[in-house]
C-alpha cells in the first residue's frame, strides 16, 4: 500500500502545548475510525510552522478526505517512492 508524506502549514505548530497536540491527535484518530481500515497514520513531525505526517493509504483522495473531515490543512501530499537510511549503502532498500 502506498505511503504519503503530508505537509500541513499550521502557524505556531512548534509552540503547541501537549494538550493542543493531544487534541489534534484525538481528532485525527476519530476521523480515521470513520474512514475505516484502509488509511493509517504512522507518525508526524512537528516543526516551527508545519507538521509533516506519514500515512499509509490506497490513494491521495483518501488522505484529502481525512484532512477535510478533520479540518486539517493538507498543503502538499507526496507519495513516497523509496526510503533510504544508513543501511541503503549496504544494498538494503525498503519501500
Amino acid at each position: 500500500m502506498p505511503k504519503y508524506v503530508i505537509e500541513r502549514e499550521i502557524p505556531g505548530a512548534g509552540r503547541m502545548t501537549a494538550e493542543e497536540l493531544t487534541s489534534v491527535a484525538d481528532t485525527s484518530r476519530e476521523v480515521l475510525r470513520q474512514l475505516g481500515t484502509q488509511i493509517q497514520w504512522v507518525h508526524s513531525y512537528v516543526t516551527g510552522d508545519k507538521i509533516y505526517c506519514l500515512y499509509i493509504a490506497p490513494n491521495e483522495e483518501l488522505i484529502r478526505e481525512h484532512a477535510r473531515l478533520g479540518k486539517f490543512p493538507a498543503n502538499r501530499i507526496s507519495e513516497v517512492t523509496s526510503i533510504i537510511d544508513p543501511t541503503t549503502a549496504e544494498g538494503v532498500v525498503e519501500a
